[in-house]
């Protein structure tokens, strides 16, 4: 099944595609490839997921958060590429986790973006390589914070 199709199939709602909040884009295309720049976890009315894990919301909060990321990615994509049927694979992931100190889950709360990638691109073009870890805070006190590079068809 193509990628735009099985999208459709989910019927997610994407977020608006961000604009940079400082000197960088947050789309470059490298010859076949495609680095999207670190995205947060933008809900659809534009409004931040926020929040420690483990401090101010659990890791599922942050797994979904994780999930919301990848679909802020994917409104990226979709606007700069028209169709999500031009990306091949998932190249790599990488995910910062705004948690407590002694949190350790950070692999499972970047499961949200890497299944959704799943969903989206099937289980051989949606899992590429990935790093997970925490950080000490994030910008504007997000939960997540990813980016990731795809190649292209």
């Amino acid at each position: 099944m193509a990628h735009q199709i099985r999208f459709n199939v989910l019927n997610l709602e994407l977020p608006p595609a961000p604009e940079p909040k400082g000197v960088y884009t947050p789309f470059l295309k490298v010859g076949n490839l495609i680095y999207v720049s670190g995205h947060l976890p933008v809900n659809t009315d534009g409004s931040l997921i926020r929040g420690k894990i483990g401090q101010d919301i659990d890791m599922e909060a942050g797994k979904l958060a994780a999930k919301q990321a990848g679909l802020t990615i994917v409104s990226t994509l979709m606007s700069n590429l028209g169709s999500l049927d031009r990306i091949k694979r998932v190249i790599k992931v990488l995910g910062m986790v705004n948690a407590t100190t002694d949190f350790e889950k950070q692999p499972y709360v970047i499961n949200g973006c890497s299944e959704l990638f799943v969903d989206i691109f099937g289980r051989e073009d949606g899992i590429g390589v990935r790093s997970a870890f925490g950080v000490g805070s994030l910008p504007e006190n997000v939960s997540v914070e990813i980016e990731a590079i795809f190649e292209l068809f």
